[in-house]
């Protein structure tokens, strides 16, 4: 409503870019990593104010649907929290805020045009057997093996966050280098991932290579693959949203795939990755949904 969707998805961004210029501040200015944040505190107080302003009005919208029982989402249960003097624990509206204001959304984007950008999605509504009746849920995911392998194989070659730094906490040798204590290592997730002497044909969308282990569940296979899969990093540091999104994206992608047919300009995808940390396409993916199926159009009835 009045462009609203466009407003807070520009404060995504302006928040996205401005938590790397604070990154970049810190990793490339050791003088000014004490005062990275500082450095922007005008950017930062004024993308907070703009994004309370808005939240603050979807709050007020849930608290009127509360009032009236129209049904419960996360945000309804936050606040029925926030207004209960007994809860276990308590909650402000500025906490609840707080949950709503992430950049992670502008890579959940970015991952979704590369999942919807790879053919071989296609015909995953002809290789597994997706029902035409029911919407998919999460609690099918398990049973769509090659829905799981694609979504792998998509972030294997296209990660969310293609480079990410650690600092290592004892001296050691790495690679026959030594490091010392405390040191920032860059760590190449896009390269680890497109390695020869680790995946055959590395620069190929196959996501059969993930079936074995998908099916299998053979913990050796597993954590040899950990140590080469790091689209979410690993080990202690690793994402700790990677599971959620994991559920998301496999969820939209099924979803994508059921519903719709994909009409695309030119029937041309253009492939090629645009600089920056995000691994964004160079050229964003422009297509038309064509709703295919019956669980949409009752989903949408009202």
């Amino acid at each position: 409503e009045n462009n609203e969707a466009e407003r807070i998805w520009g404060l995504v961004t302006e928040l996205d870019g401005l938590s790397k210029k604070i990154l970049l501040a810190n990793l490339l200015c050791k003088p000014l990593e004490k005062f990275g944040i500082s450095l922007f505190k005008k950017e930062i107080m004024s993308v907070s104010n703009r994004f309370s302003e808005v939240l603050e009005k979807i709050l007020v919208e849930h608290e009127e649907i509360l009032e009236e029982d129209q049904g419960t989402d996360m945000m309804d249960v936050l606040l029925a929290v926030c207004r209960d003097e007994n809860a276990e624990h308590m909650i402000s509206r500025s906490h609840i805020k707080s949950l709503f204001v992430a950049p992670t959304p502008q890579r959940k984007q970015y991952s979704g045009q590369w999942q919807r950008s790879l053919t071989t999605l296609i015909f995953l509504r002809h290789l597994e057997k997706i029902s035409n009746k029911l919407l998919i849920q999460e609690t099918d995911i398990p049973n769509l093996p090659y829905l799981q392998a694609a979504v792998k194989e998509g972030l294997r070659l296209h990660p969310p966050l293609p480079v990410f730094v650690r600092t290592v906490q004892k001296r050691c040798m790495m690679g026959g280098f030594y490091i010392p204590e405390n040191t920032t290592l860059a760590v190449n997730a896009y390269a680890v991932m497109r390695d020869p002497d680790s995946w055959e044909n590395p620069n190929e969308f196959r996501p059969e290579r993930f079936l074995t282990s998908s099916r299998s569940g053979q913990e050796d296979e597993r954590r040899e693959q950990a140590l080469k899969y790091i689209s979410f990093g690993n080990g202690r540091r690793g994402c700790p949203g990677s599971r959620l999104g994991y559920v998301f994206v496999r969820t939209a992608v099924g979803m994508m795939v059921q519903c719709f047919d994909w009409r695309i300009k030119d029937d041309k995808v253009h492939m090629e990755e645009d600089g920056g940390l995000n691994l964004s396409m160079a050229h964003p993916l422009r297509c038309t949904p064509v709703a295919r199926i019956q669980p949409l159009l009752a989903n949408l009835r009202p």
